[in-house]
């Protein structure tokens, strides 16, 4: 197996600090996909990938370059179902990981609030606000998954 490597959508992603941290003290490269330009720290291990605004460039980038020895950190079910299917892990910003025994459900139900939003008349919700613990279970979260892939 080729040696791990973090793929990041980062357009919305919330922890691109704490991958930074963890991918360095595990000497991981990272990929920081976005459509546009993010700061990123001053090391050889960390690249910047900006794609056009095409919708789904990121995505598209991502999927297309998705192997098992990928970590795909993604708030997208749909990104998420395409980087299971090439064998990758992805985590969620709250390090939750997605599966591909889970991934079915995670669309359907994607799908459903998608229809209960669109009949809300412009009553709308999202996720819970971004916490502390949200963090630190994913830091946790990605610490488990390199040490798991540097083992094989």
């Amino acid at each position: 197996m080729t040696s791990p490597h973090i793929m990041i959508d980062a357009d919305a992603c919330p922890v691109k600090e704490e991958i930074y941290k963890v991918a360095l003290r595990h000497r991981v490269p990272v990929s920081v996909v976005s459509n546009a330009i993010f700061r990123i720290p001053d090391s050889a291990l960390v690249s910047r990938v900006v794609v056009d605004d095409g919708f789904d460039a990121a995505d598209d980038w991502i999927a297309e370059r998705a192997t098992p020895a990928s970590v795909v950190i993604t708030g997208d079910i749909l990104l998420a179902d395409r980087c299971l299917k090439a064998g990758a892990t992805v985590l969620a910003h709250n390090g939750k990981p997605f599966t591909t025994s889970s991934i079915g459900s995670a669309i359907a139900t994607r799908a459903i609030m998608a229809d209960l939003r669109a009949g809300a008349d412009g009553i709308t919700g999202g996720p819970p606000p971004f916490s502390k613990a949200d963090r630190s279970r994913f830091l946790q979260a990605l610490d488990q998954v390199l040490v798991k892939l540097a083992r094989g």
